[in-house]
């Protein structure tokens, strides 16, 4: 398992004292004021920055982290992914990291295989897991209780209640 996971990207600066505004890939953006080191991959090495403040401005998030004091500095970071440990993730009960998913082996409650979890869409009221079967189809799930009955991530297998017209 990965254990630093992409929380959101940097898309722009904010204002002339070293705030950058970030794209939060995030279910809960409050998620950011639990972080207090994020890390950005540049050219060489993975670089660790002490978050000093955040914000929030309708869907972004605005950050500043510590000895980043200009437009300038916090210009260098446009477009970089930041990402966080596992551990200072907080999932809801229930919530699993889409990585963590990508790879599950999905079987019906009756022990038939599926195929692969390809891809999770996100979009909207819930998300919708990609089923990729042996002849390259792709089955979508909605990610509801009614159908997702247990994942074990151990085993890395999903449990699915087909319901009628899903199929």
């Amino acid at each position: 398992m990965e254990s630093l996971l992409e929380v959101g990207q940097i898309v722009n600066s904010y204002g002339i004292r070293g705030y950058v505004k970030v794209v939060p890939l995030v279910d809960n953006n409050n998620q950011f004021l639990n972080f207090q080191k994020l890390y950005i991959q540049n050219a060489k090495e993975m670089q660790e920055l002490e978050v000093e403040d955040v914000k929030f401005s309708k869907n972004l998030v605005l950050l500043k982290f510590k000895g980043i004091e200009t437009i300038e500095q916090a210009e260098t970071f446009r477009d970089s992914y930041l990402k966080a440990k596992r551990e200072d993730i907080k999932l809801e009960n229930g919530a699993y990291f889409i990585v963590d998913l990508i790879g599950l082996e999905v079987y019906t409650q009756e022990g038939k295989l599926l195929g692969i979890l390809k891809e999770v869409m996100q979009p909207g009221a819930n998300d919708v897991y990609i089923v990729e079967n042996e002849e390259k189809k792709e089955i979508l799930l909605p990610a509801i209780p009614d159908v997702i009955k247990k994942i074990d991530l151990e085993n890395k297998k999903m449990i699915v209640n087909l319901l009628e017209g899903l199929v």
